[in-house]
């Protein structure tokens, strides 16, 4: 019989998943921020910017996803956090929306501002959005200061159950060296993501050797940002929760989910050697461009159980460094048992949803870009 418990954690399980595709699907952004750095005419320029406008929409879908599927399993967390947190939350969508506008007005006749106004958008988004992400990511395992009064439902004058009690509306989070760290390991592994993908996607072997530079480059500081965040996350105390719900500090917790759950490690493991994998057979065979392939799957494998320690095995995902108690747990933060027993009905479509976009990604990317397609086709 399928209970409560297990359609919290099911969903959560979900959340992880969809939070693996997205932060993949962030190659997009990776390589606008290559736009500058690998391209250096402007053909490369070009080149690069209609590689990454062909996925765009699927990251930015992802994203609205991931938060209505939080809106919908887990309606405390999405009260809590993106009506306190507001202010990165913001900055993500502002983000976003230097993406969208960059690709659709940068090619339009009457663009005063040129080409590269637009591109330098697109290339702030490749760095802020990831940074801004991950930094938000970091707190569901450092905590936010917020406080959590369900009978304030009650009251008539003011029906508001989570109070967020910092003053900067979620940037409090950038002061925090571990969420930080998390900001730009994400940040720099969307880098790598991208360069993989342009290097998949692009027939130029001029731009192909500098794409394997910034690989390089950006791999060896997304390996720095890794060790720093597991040294920290494997080190530091968590925010436990008891059967009683009552939330303490636990010495190691995030490692002790990890030896506790050996599923889970060992998925984090295998997705680990498959992005390693992916880059070093870039970086060390000239001809191998099927990097993004490897790379692809094992970011989403290996992100997903940092999800999962975060929720899993008796854990605050959503921990309040203001009032312990009012830290956020799958159990005190999820919708009723009707919306998530609806919802997982709902769910099984998912599986055709993914063969959708993986049939029509093949059709789009069915030959590399090059460098006559920029003259035969509309270009962004």
């Amino acid at each position: 019989m399928i209970t409560y418990e297990f359609l919290q954690q099911y969903w959560w399980f979900l959340i992880s998943l969809l939070g693996g595709l997205l932060v993949f699907l962030l190659f997009v952004q990776g390589g606008n921020a290559l736009i500058f750095l690998a391209g250096k005419t402007e053909e490369e320029r070009q080149l690069l910017v209609n590689s990454t406008g062909r996925k765009w929409e699927l990251t930015f879908t992802t994203l609205v996803t991931f938060g209505g599927a939080f809106f919908a399993s887990f309606p405390l967390f999405y009260s809590t956090s993106f009506g306190g947190a507001y202010w990165v939350w913001i900055a993500i969508l502002i983000t976003f929306v230097f993406q969208a506008v960059s690709y659709e007005f940068q090619s339009k006749a009457g663009n005063i501002l040129g080409k590269n106004a637009f591109r330098i958008f697109l290339m702030l988004n490749g760095l802020l959005a990831p940074l801004l992400i991950g930094t938000a990511v970091g707190t569901f395992f450092t905590g936010s200061p917020f406080v959590v009064n369900k009978n304030a439902v009650a009251d008539l004058g003011a029906p508001v159950i989570s109070r967020w009690v910092g003053e900067w509306g979620g940037l409090e989070a950038v002061g925090v060296p571990f969420n930080l760290c998390f900001g730009h390991m994400v940040m720099f592994l969307a880098i790598v993501l991208g360069a993989l993908y342009a290097i998949n996607n692009i027939a130029h072997p001029t731009l192909s050797g500098r794409l394997r530079k910034s690989l390089l480059r950006s791999f060896v500081l997304f390996l720095v940002a890794l060790v720093l965040v597991l040294v920290q996350l494997l080190t530091m105390e968590g925010f436990a929760v008891d059967e009683a719900g009552v939330v303490t500090l636990e010495a190691g917790k995030y490692l002790n989910n990890f030896l506790q759950m050996p599923v889970v490690l060992v998925m984090f493991l295998l997705g680990a050697v498959l992005l390693v994998a992916g880059v070093v057979l870039t970086l060390l065979k000239p001809n191998f461009n099927k990097g993004i392939w490897l790379a692809g799957p094992g970011t989403v494998l290996a992100v997903i159980p940092l999800f999962l320690i975060a929720g899993y095995n008796g854990t605050s995902y959503y921990p309040s460094v203001a009032d312990l108690q009012s830290s956020l747990t799958l159990s005190n933060s999820c919708s009723s048992e009707f919306t998530l027993r609806t919802m997982a009905i709902v769910s099984l479509i998912l599986p055709f949803v993914v063969a959708y976009i993986a049939y029509f990604w093949h059709k789009m990317n069915n030959r590399p870009l090059t460098s006559e397609e920029l003259n035969e086709n509309e270009s962004y």
